[in-house]
């Protein structure tokens, strides 16, 4: 076990797991009383959470240290706007924001964001699992080609990008079976119905529909040419040539390169000012 994760599972361990009813009870006294322990409890009850669903995103050239730290953000922004009232599990909320939160960081800082996917990563991401359960599909594996082309149809995305995706998310459910520090837990032993909570699907769909309009305002934001030309190389399935973009807009292959790596770091820190808004 490495150093960074027997660390943050150390300070996992600090905090007991939560009943339904001492959710409710820590995060109506945060919401309602602004009660600091309240939320420190809450948060740290979940750190295993954040933790299971991180060692997932491995795999995509990202530190494992960076991956916790980003699941912690996502982690404290669905403690800020859980609503006690609707009586389900923090957990199973969280874990949309947790896994919400990486994706991002994940598309942002690897290849991933190089594959010109990222609309149609994000829309496979959130709603890939319930299509599955309406499919009757609950397994890790491959699906089957009926399923895949079905899918593919109803996110109007191509059949490569289902299977793709559906390997990516079922390497992390298969990791939430390995067991978590030294005793007999599981990963699964942090969930709360995973695939089929609707008050979850709808939080999901509704955060995606946020994330695609930040993203668009962040876009905003640039230069008629820098919106083009990273549209063009990080938000479209058929991206052009670094030649090809060179050519439409007279400068060098080199600068083209440079306009398009300046605006990613301008859309990254928008997009960081916005979430920590």
């Amino acid at each position: 076990m490495t150093s960074t994760l027997t660390r943050h599972l150390n300070e996992a361990r600090k905090y007991t797991l939560l009943t339904a009813d001492e959710e409710q009870d820590l995060a109506l006294r945060w919401q309602d009383e602004g009660d600091e322990a309240a939320l420190e409890r809450l948060i740290g009850s979940h750190l295993r959470l954040v933790i299971k669903i991180a060692k997932g995103f491995q795999g995509y050239g990202v530190p494992l240290e960076d991956l916790i730290a980003e699941g912690k953000v996502g982690l404290m922004q669905a403690a800020h706007k859980f609503e006690p009232a609707r009586k389900f599990r923090f957990s199973t909320y969280a874990m949309w924001w947790i896994r919400a939160s990486l994706l991002e960081h994940v598309m942002r800082a690897s290849s991933m964001v190089r594959l010109g996917t990222t609309a149609a990563q994000k829309k496979l991401f959130f709603n890939l699992r319930r299509l599955k359960a309406a499919n009757d599909e609950f397994g890790v594996g491959d699906l089957p080609p009926e399923t895949v082309l079905a899918i593919a149809r109803e996110l109007d995305v191509s059949e490569d990008e289902v299977v793709e995706m559906n390997r990516r998310l079922s390497a992390v459910d298969r990791s939430l079976n390995a067991p978590v520090g030294e005793g007999d837990s599981e990963g699964l032993d942090f969930l709360v119905d995973d695939a089929d909570d609707p008050e979850a699907v709808l939080m999901a769909e509704d955060e995606t529909a946020k994330r695609r309009a930040r993203l668009q305002a962040a876009l905003q934001t640039l230069k008629p040419r820098e919106r083009e030309i990273v549209t063009a190389r990080r938000l479209t399935e058929d991206r052009p040539t670094l030649q090809i973009l060179s050519e439409r807009y007279g400068v060098s292959r080199e600068r083209i390169r440079q306009i398009e790596d300046n605006a990613v770091q301008k859309l990254s820190k928008t997009l960081l000012q916005q979430t920590a808004a």
